[in-house]
Parts: C-alpha cells; sequence; structure tokens
C-alpha cells in the first residue's frame, strides 16, 4: 500500500487496533506502522485473526502485540494505557454464524464494543473510530443506500451493529470522546482468510477456482454487492482518526466505491482471469442476506475528504495475484 491518505505527523502518535490480526484490522495497522507512528499496539485474541498477520507487523520496532479479549474489561483497559487514538475493528462476523450462535456474537459485538468504548473513554483517548455495516441497512430496499435511511436488522450480526451505532451516539453527546462509525460494504483483499465455514466470498471464489473447483453461489447469482477493496477502509480510518474537521466527528458513513456487481459478475470475472471454465453450483439463498446492496458515499467524501482510491477490478486483480503467491 503506497497510496498515503494523511498530512499529519504520525511520529508523537499512538494507536490501538482491536483485531488487527484480522483482514481489515492488520492492514491498518501496518498502514501506520509504516508511515512512522511513535507505537501501534494491536489487541486481538487470535480467534478470527491470523498469527501470520502479526508476524507480518513485527517487522516495525514501533508495533506491540497484546493477545486479549475485548470482552475483558481490565485488558480493554491495559490496552488503551498511552494510547491517542483507537480504531475498534474486533466483532465476531459473517450473518450465518449470528444466526448459529447470536450469544456469541452478541457478547463480542456489542459487550465487547461498550468495554473497549468505555476504556478508551476511561483513558481520555482523543478519537475513537470503529467498524459497522451496510448490514444495518436491512430490509430498507432503496437504492443507493443513504446513512439516514435504514430499515430492519434481518441478523443478529447486524443487530450488534446497529446496537454499536446506538450506543457510539449516546456515549458522544454524553462525553468528551467522539466516535466515528463505518459502514463497511463487502470489504476484500489481500489476507482475506479463505478458509472456514465463514469465509467471505471473494476468497472463497479465488479459492476454488485455483484448484479447478467449482464455487457454490447462493440465489441465482444475481444479487448485487458494492465490493470494496480494503485500502478505501483503511484509507477512511485514517483519515477520521486524524480530521480537524469538528462537523465530521461522532457520524456513521458508509465506507464504499459507490458501484455495484453482481455475484454472477464477480464470478465471471475471477474465471477470466485464470482462464478457466468452471459452472458454479447454485444453492438455496442465505437467510439473512439482502438483496441488493449500493452505497451513496457523498457523506464521506464531504466531511472527510473519502476519495476511493482503488476500484473493484484493480482491487480484483491485486487480491487474485495476492492468493496465487501463497502457498496451498
Amino acid at each position: 500500500m503506497n497510496q498515503k491518505f494523511h498530512t499529519t505527523n504520525l511520529e508523537n502518535l499512538s494507536f490501538l487496533i482491536t483485531g488487527g490480526a484480522g483482514f481489515i484490522g492488520s492492514h491498518i495497522a501496518e498502514y501506520l506502522l509504516a508511515n512512522g507512528s511513535k507505537r501501534v499496539r494491536v489487541l486481538d485474541n487470535l480467534s478470527t485473526g491470523l498469527k501470520s498477520n502479526i508476524e507480518l507487523l513485527q517487522k516495525y520496532s514501533a508495533f506491540e502485540f497484546l493477545e486479549g479479549d475485548i470482552r475483558n474489561t481490565d485488558q480493554c483497559a491495559f490496552a488503551c494505557e498511552g494510547i491517542d487514538y483507537v480504531s475498534h475493528q474486533a466483532a465476531l462476523g459473517s450473518v450465518p454464524r449470528s444466526i448459529k450462535d447470536p450469544v456469541s456474537t452478541n457478547d463480542v459485538n456489542v459487550g465487547g464494543f461498550v468495554k473497549m468504548a468505555t476504556a478508551a473513554a476511561n483513558a481520555k483517548i482523543s478519537g475513537f473510530v470503529y467498524a459497522s455495516s451496510s448490514s444495518v441497512y436491512g430490509d430498507e430496499a432503496s437504492l443507493p443506500k443513504i446513512e439516514s435511511r435504514t430499515g430492519n436488522c434481518l441478523s443478529p450480526y447486524a443487530v450488534s451493529k446497529k446496537a454499536n451505532e446506538l450506543y457510539a451516539s449516546v456515549f458522544g453527546a454524553l462525553g468528551d470522546m467522539p466516535l466515528t462509525g463505518f459502514r463497511y460494504f463487502n470489504v476484500f483483499g489481500p489476507r482475506q482468510n479463505p478458509k472456514g465455514q465463514y469465509a467471505a466470498v471473494i476468497p472463497l471464489f479465488v479459492d476454488a477456482i485455483m484448484r479447478g473447483e467449482a464455487a457454490s453461489i447462493n440465489g441465482d447469482g444475481e444479487q448485487t454487492r458494492d465490493f470494496t477493496y480494503v485500502e478505501n477502509a483503511v484509507q477512511v480510518n485514517v483519515l477520521a482518526m486524524l480530521t480537524k474537521n469538528s462537523s465530521a466527528l461522532n457520524k456513521v458513513y458508509n465506507v464504499a466505491v459507490g458501484k455495484n456487481f453482481s455475484v454472477n459478475f464477480l464470478y465471471q470475472s475471477i474465471l477470466k482471469h485464470f482462464g478457466k471454465n468452471i459452472q458454479p453450483v447454485y444453492q438455496g439463498p442465505r437467510a439473512g442476506d439482502v438483496r441488493n446492496s449500493l452505497a451513496d458515499i457523498s457523506l464521506a467524501e464531504d466531511l472527510l475528504d473519502y476519495k476511493p482510491t482503488v476500484n473493484f477490478a484493480d482491487g480484483l486483480v491485486r487480491t487474485i495475484e495476492y492468493f496465487q503467491h501463497q502457498p496451498q
């Protein structure tokens, strides 16, 4: 990631990235380390994060790793000591997982959020940004998705992210620490784990096609998503943490590109890259999924000066090339 998204000198600033052994969190941590931050501390329990991501970050002298859990009040408090900004990425992702195990989703995503935000406020953190999700739009069918217009949640995961936004709104109004949230739209890129029951669609497709196998598509494949390369998510985290625009604080932003593509188009694009012809296996639609997704990103553009730097096509090529160089 060679693009620079900030103008602030980072050499006297310390950051905490929760979930920093994970996909998005490790990219945020790497950006801050590569750009000379005084300290970048990662808090992760490695339940879904990868040790390989921690090993990648350990080449930087400013990196610190705390193996701990956001459900533990004392560990949250310890992690916030000496920190200026928090980027809270730790969560249990996946709509299907939340339907199967709503208790764990709530404990981590809601209970962990409250404990982490409280610890940060007690430590007088300058700013707290956090990962929400486009899933909070639920059954609101109109496109594009606008932050002020949401529907009924369709899964426990969506409820947990909506709860984060509600708590952040209350905490921001009651306290001195601003909390800024990001509704991520199908973020993808290098380091996204293709293994496991709850892997995301792009690494699943790439992994299957590389092995010469058919991938499974839920429903008819004509559902659309605003696929968003991870560098764009890093950008908005950095911009929001360091913004000098007070009007930008205590808000929730769509983080996307503002263009959508069908899952069938995605699959065919990956096939084309590999020069293969493998028909997918279609199965029943997945419970809790929205049909179509497309973001209006004008709020982030206007208040945070967010400018997506990587489009779907370029991001997909970068992602495929990353997986091609990984040991099978």
